[in-house]
């Protein structure tokens, strides 16, 4: 028997009680309405761009491909998005959303590990780290995949950054510690062994960049520099 078509399911069955609506991002064609088909459509989509993404890489998405592996109609994917930037801007938007919230310890040391072994995690795993992979290199060629991964990475720091700024609080750290450094100096050697060495991203090598990370701070590496 085949699959129910997205949009079809989505018509018949009521929308799910509380279910969150996705806000229109700027400059995306069309508009959204919140919550029902409108969330599982979007979710179709970007788990068949997920898919493609893996399998293909950037240059072997097609709106239409996506289309007909989600269930979609090709009008509604055109309208909704318009191009594959704009897709993989929403992905990563959607990325953004789903991952999970900073540690609140109360150490230093460990929220850094927590952070550098979820690092470890995402970019080891076969799908995501594939997935990753595929979007760092179409941004090298298209400037608003570029931003678009920009803007993820800039709400994932934003999202730890706490995490140096109450170390500061607590007297960790030098009072003018860059939070911001820190938190990408924890990712940098995660991201390097992936995508340059192709060394094994372990607990350990996680372990390390984190530690490395906390000793630089500590010793005011990190301090901003005034202009």
């Amino acid at each position: 028997m085949a699959a129910e078509p997205v949009e079809a399911a989505a018509s018949a069955a009521p929308a799910a009680p509380g279910t969150p609506g996705t806000p229109e991002r700027p400059g995306t064609p069309g508009t959204v309405r919140p919550g029902g088909r409108t969330a599982r459509v979007r979710a179709a989509v970007l788990r068949a761009a997920e898919d493609a993404l893996v399998e293909h890489g950037f240059g072997g998405l097609d709106l239409a491909d996506l289309a007909q592996r989600a269930e979609v109609g090709r009008t509604t994917v055109y309208r909704r998005w318009g191009s594959t930037t704009a897709l993989v801007a929403d992905l990563l938007t959607d990325m953004a959303e789903q991952s999970l919230p900073r540690s609140r310890s109360g150490s230093l040391a460990e929220d850094l590990r927590a952070n550098a072994r979820l690092v470890r995690r995402t970019l080891a795993d076969p799908r995501q780290g594939a997935l990753f992979r595929a979007v760092i290199v179409a941004a090298n060629g298209d400037p608003g995949t570029a931003e678009a991964l920009r803007h993820f990475y800039r709400r994932r720091v934003e999202e730890w950054a706490p995490c140096v700024t109450e170390a500061v609080e607590r007297g960790e750290l030098p009072p003018d510690t860059d939070p911001f450094e820190v938190i990408r100096a924890v990712s940098a050697p995660l991201y390097y062994r992936m995508l340059t060495t192709a060394e094994p991203l372990d607990e350990p090598a996680a372990d390390r960049a984190a530690a490395a990370a906390e000793a630089a701070a500590r010793a005011g590496a990190y301090r901003r520099q005034e202009p």
